[in-house]
């Protein structure tokens, strides 16, 4: 019986696995899944959960759920010894175990990529996964809270302002959101109303959202002036404080918010993997989706750099319509070479791209119309519904969505959510 082993429950690793039950008799082939988390983020209504559109837990799949003919296994990966084929993984009770392979699929994702950014680190936040979100819907509430009791109008300012550095799709989508969800709820907050929200959103390329083409930029960039947000093209930043940030030409903004979307890079394992990466820390593939050099080493997803077929010299941009597409394509060819076939290319091009930008509008493309406003709006969110595996969940989504259409939006604060305090918390002595 061949052993085949996922590592990564991304969009990658769970579309191979449901595709190889498909695909695999169980008497041929044995499908481990190994993955940190027993679910799969839904990365597309991240934003929706972080602004109170969409219940956290809709976000997510369950894998046991959805893969029920898959062997699961909670761990971490360590390492890879490829010559021996064998993966090395950390269980969460601190067990060291050696996975064996005959075929390995490497779908381990990305993270946030940073920079040597003086305060970057300590006082910025990403949006990248469901904790960001859930800490981000937080901190935003936070900050009206503190802003309403704050009697000196210097110090509320700081409070009452966001910079998001990254004008891509994280970004954009994620402040017009957040900036959405905030003004819903500021009649709420009336010193804070009085004062204003002030947004700010800076990327270092000249345009936003390159992704969808000049005409929609544009169109997203006037949409999101007319709400005052202020957009900062060709800007990057230089320092961050605990109430401030510096961007470029040495202007100081006071700020206690700091969203850094500003690009992923590979998860940080993937360096001590020991195979072939590219300038971009990708893992080199061919077409076919095999690791340079290993025959029975598959990589796909936001950490495999694998060339792409619309962009020739390039690779495929790290999406989750390219993800699930190789994860597909990855089980058909591993599932033809254990036959005896032949593994083929990856030829999948980009569909189109949407950006939520709150208030009922959006802007995007798909099979090469240029869609804006209401319209880009729902033919995104019913994309995403169609996306969106298992009918339950789909329903979900629809009930959420249209209760926050009639009610608006819950504007409670999840606290810590999954971290309640030791028992005895508060306790008086003696007692």
């Amino acid at each position: 019986m061949q052993e085949i082993v996922i590592i990564g429950g991304g969009f990658g690793g769970f579309y191979a696995a449901r595709r190889f039950q498909r695909l695999i008799d169980r008497d041929v082939a044995r499908v481990t899944l190994i993955s940190d988390a027993n679910f799969m983020l839904f990365t597309p209504l991240l934003p929706g959960a972080a602004a109170g559109t969409l219940e956290p837990r809709h976000v997510v799949v369950s894998l046991r759920e959805s893969l029920r003919r898959t062997r699961l296994l909670s761990g971490t990966v360590t390492g890879l010894d490829a010559g021996a084929s064998v993966v090395q993984v950390r269980t969460p009770d601190e067990r060291d175990l050696a996975v064996p392979y005959d075929h390995l699929v490497i779908a381990l994702g990305s993270v946030s990529r940073t920079l040597p950014i003086p305060g970057l680190a300590e006082y910025g936040v990403g949006l990248k996964t469901l904790p960001d979100a859930i800490r981000l819907r937080n901190h935003v509430l936070q900050t009206l809270e503190i802003a309403e009791s704050q009697d000196d109008d210097t110090a509320r300012e700081a409070w009452l302002t966001y910079v998001f550095v990254g004008a891509g799709y994280a970004g954009l989508e994620g402040l017009a959101e957040l900036q959405d969800f905030a003004c819903d709820v500021l009649p709420r907050y009336p010193r804070c109303r009085a004062h204003g929200l002030r947004w700010i959103l800076a990327d270092a390329a000249p345009t936003v959202m390159p992704e969808i083409g000049p005409q929609l930029a544009n169109f997203a960039e006037r949409q999101l002036r007319k709400r005052g947000i202020e957009i900062r093209t060709s800007t990057t930043l230089a320092a961050a404080g605990e109430d401030h940030v510096v961007l470029s030409g040495d202007e100081r903004v006071p700020t206690r918010t700091l969203v850094w979307t500003a690009g992923v890079a590979p998860v940080p394992v993937t360096n001590r993997l020991g195979l072939p990466l590219g300038e971009d820390r990708r893992i080199v593939t061919s077409p076919e989706l095999q690791v340079s050099g290993h025959a029975n080493i598959w990589a796909i997803g936001d950490v495999a750099g694998i060339p792409d077929p619309a962009r020739p010299g390039m690779n495929c941009p790290p999406t989750a319509q390219h993800a699930m597409r190789q994860g597909r394509l990855a089980a058909k060819n591993i599932a033809a070479v254990i036959g005896g076939g032949e593994p083929q290319p990856f030829t999948f091009k980009t569909l189109g791209v949407f950006v939520d930008m709150g208030q009922r509008k959006a802007v995007g493309t798909a099979m090469g119309l240029r869609l804006r406003g209401l319209l880009a709006w729902w033919v995104a969110r019913t994309y995403h519904l169609y996306l969106m595996p298992g009918t339950k969940r789909r329903l979900r989504l629809l009930v959420d969505w249209n209760i926050q259409l009639v009610f608006g939006r819950d504007i409670s604060e999840l606290g810590k959510l999954g971290q309640p305090l030791p028992l005895g918390h508060g306790d008086e002595p003696g007692t």
